[in-house]
């Protein structure tokens, strides 16, 4: 007996170790055929392209490659109802099964044997994310692959992963894959929150969604959406009630269009950022629909080809809150898909302000400093007002306001048209110079060069930051650009002081007598042959721009800034957050240093007046070196100040060609080499020697009296 019973122990270890190395081999045969033959996640990694705005919400999605619309799905960002109606109607057993359903598995075998035919799948919904990934002819070994390839999938993700793929892939029917697509084009909502027909349905499409599509098979998917209801009834999910309700709605019957909030910045952000699945965009979809929906009507107003492009920018972080490129992406008889916010056009008067800026931070003139209104010739040039009216003398916070043009040209021949090139390009924002001129001339203070809408609501929104330029941030993970300071803050409180207080738009009432009145600080602009009217604002929190005009450039008659963009602007202005505080306030409680309040009367003699040059019909300043302007040869100079201390000592030259030099009693002036003003502090009264040089090494010199 006991040989016997040794030999049967024999056997029974000789089996278990020919079992454990079965099962070895087998682990190991399996380990290597997964490294070979890994998940293929191909198709679901070819997806659309999704750009969201500043809370997530989607503004635009793009078909994948394959013209698909396959949105990324969650388990997390569905309803939870509808995912426990696909789990109970699919595959109840998910949660515990390994990826294939033993039980499922002989049910199915079962009723093939007593019927002869499939009765019922075995499918789990593990199986039919495989079948999605890896699409396989309905057949017995292609089933053995699937159940293989499913239980591999169980072992690289979980459960929630699985799902999402799911339901990312999922047919719908047409071009339609995933829950998320489906519930757009269907419902026009994210599946986030379904109702219990909506869910039903969403279980039931999958079947067969060619011939259960509602749009084109209504009684066929109602019927569909039924069976899973009641379904649901059975199982104790739904109440009869419920479930009698849901049966009792309608289907929809068209697919809705895609949707396209801010289509261009979307396009715009898809080339820069080719295969990202998400383009999280700082946009916000309400302000966007609102304002596509103010463009859209504003643009039913004007003449045939004509439209309107607005861009609406966060001064903190220059975040892009809202981009209308047209009135009307999709008109194609007004060019609705050109992206008029990057195209380059003439900018008016839109950038006399920082002509101004410039000549404050120069010394050139104060807000109350007297300009001459007259008929003056540069030259070959000689520029006319638009009303072709003169006003004479008056304050140059006067001539900004009513956007004179001779005193911004005879500021601008003052500067240079060198140093506004300049300055704007330093801050990425360049002027382009048509085709046919060689250098800036003194034609770009009315608008003689080009520029697009997004560098002058660039531009203008470094005034609202005390003078200082930052590129734009249309996306979350933009880091900000440089900062570049291109007229002081003290130049940029007294634009923001000159144009906040401009009169407002015809057939708009000033912000004062409004009860929710907004202090904006604007600036309109209309170029050559009405083909761009402008307005671009700003307060202490937003920066807004309007363009108006034919997106092919060709003439508008009549079309002005002030009558045709400033009251858009306003509208906008209107739609963003309430905001009592004017554009200065941002500067806070004070003026920064450097800013001069005071009347005319109280400033510096050399601050009093502005002489713009010759009158004289084709009469130009023959100057061949420099001469000192201010302080003249011989004058005497009071610096006596009201309190303690003296003022400082203004330098202004005139001629020559630049980098100058200033020199004080033989010691080199701190100053910018590019300006012709600078500033000196002396140490005390009594004879002082002054002496400017050129690039060419002329010189003038000029002895006064300091007292």
């Amino acid at each position: 007996m006991a040989p016997r019973v040794a030999l049967i122990g024999q056997r029974i270890r000789r089996l278990a170790a020919v079992s454990a190395a079965l099962a070895l081999a087998l682990t190991l045969l399996a380990v290597v055929l997964d490294r070979v033959f890994p998940p293929d996640l191909a198709r679901l990694n070819d997806r659309s392209t999704l750009v969201m705005d500043k809370d997530g919400r989607l503004l635009t999605p793009f078909t994948a490659a394959d013209g698909i619309w396959r949105l990324p799905a969650s388990a997390d960002a569905v309803d939870p109802r509808y995912l426990a109606m696909l789990v109970a109607f699919e595959d109840k057993r998910f949660a515990t099964h390994p990826g294939v359903d033993p039980l499922a598995v002989l049910r199915a075998i079962g009723q093939w044997a007593r019927a002869g035919h499939v009765v019922s799948g075995a499918s789990t919904l593990t199986m039919q994310t495989v079948r999605l990934l890896e699409p396989r002819p309905r057949t017995l070994g292609s089933k053995l692959i699937e159940m293989a390839r499913a239980l591999q999938l169980e072992w690289h993700y979980d459960k929630r992963a699985i799902l999402g793929m799911y339901l990312t892939l999922a047919p719908y029917g047409g071009n339609l894959e995933g829950v998320r697509a489906a519930s757009l084009f269907y419902f026009g909502k994210e599946p986030a929150r379904l109702a219990d027909a909506e869910a039903a349905l969403l279980v039931a499409l999958p079947q067969s969604p060619e011939a259960l599509r509602p749009d084109r098979h209504e009684a066929a998917a109602v019927a569909a959406r039924n069976r899973v209801l009641d379904r649901m009834r059975g199982l104790g999910l739904l109440t009869a009630q419920a479930a009698s309700e849901a049966s009792a709605q309608s289907v929809p019957t068209d697919r809705r269009p895609a949707l396209r909030l801010a289509p261009h910045l979307a396009d715009r952000l898809r080339r820069e950022q080719p295969g990202a699945p998400v383009i999280d965009s700082l946009i916000d979809a309400n302000l966007q629909q609102q304002l596509e929906t103010l463009a859209k009507r504003y643009q039913g107003k004007l003449e045939q080809g004509a439209t309107v492009a607005l861009l609406v920018v966060e001064n903190t972080g220059r975040q892009v809150r809202a981009y209308v490129g047209s009135g009307d992406y999709f008109d194609d008889g007004r060019l609705g898909g050109n992206d008029l916010v990057t195209a380059v056009r003439s900018p008016g008067s839109t950038l006399k302000p920082f002509i101004y800026g410039l000549a404050f931070d120069d010394l050139l003139i104060h807000p109350e400093t007297i300009v001459v209104d007259r008929p003056m010739r540069f030259g070959d040039y000689a520029p006319e007002n638009f009303d072709h009216q003169y006003r004479g003398e008056l304050t140059a916070r006067e001539a900004l306001q009513l956007s004179l043009n001779l005193p911004a040209v005879a500021l601008l021949d003052r500067l240079g048209p060198m140093q506004l090139i300049s300055t704007l390009e330093s801050a990425g924002t360049p002027l382009r110079l048509p085709d046919d001129v060689a250098a800036p001339g003194l034609p770009i203070a009315l608008g003689g060069a080009g520029i697009t809408l997004q560098d002058l609501v660039t531009l203008y929104a470094g005034l609202a930051d005390g003078g200082t330029v930052q590129p734009l941030r249309f996306t979350r993970d933009a880091v900000s650009g440089r900062s570049i300071a291109i007229v002081s803050p003290a130049a940029a409180w007294y634009l923001a002081r000159i144009l906040e207080q401009g009169p407002p738009p015809p057939g708009m009432v000033a912000p004062q007598n409004r009860r929710r009145g907004r202090a904006i600080a604007f600036k309109t602009g209309t170029s050559y042959g009405f083909r761009d009217a402008w307005a671009i604002g700003y307060d202490a929190t937003y920066t807004v721009g309007v363009w108006v005009g034919r997106p092919d450039g060709t003439f508008s008659p009549g079309r002005m800034g002030r009558e045709a963009a400033a009251p858009v602007l306003f509208e906008v202005f209107d739609l963003l957050p309430q905001s009592t505080a004017p554009p200065s306030a941002a500067f806070g409680t004070k003026p920064p240093e450097g800013v001069i309040e005071a009347s005319n009367a109280d400033l510096p003699l050399p601050l009093r007046r502005f002489d713009p040059g010759p009158s004289v019909p084709g009469a130009v300043s023959t100057l061949q070196g420099p001469q000192i302007a201010f302080p003249t040869d011989g004058s005497t100079v009071d610096l006596r100040a009201t309190t303690t201390g003296m003022q400082p000592l203004l330098l202004r030259a005139s001629g020559g060609r630049m980098p100058l030099l200033w020199l004080v009693d033989g010691v080199p002036v701190a100053s910018s080499p590019y300006k012709r003003q600078a500033q000196v502090e002396l140490d005390g009264a009594g004879a002082t020697r002054i002496t400017v040089i050129d690039r060419d090494g002329i010189s003038a010199t000029a002895e006064v009296w300091i007292q």
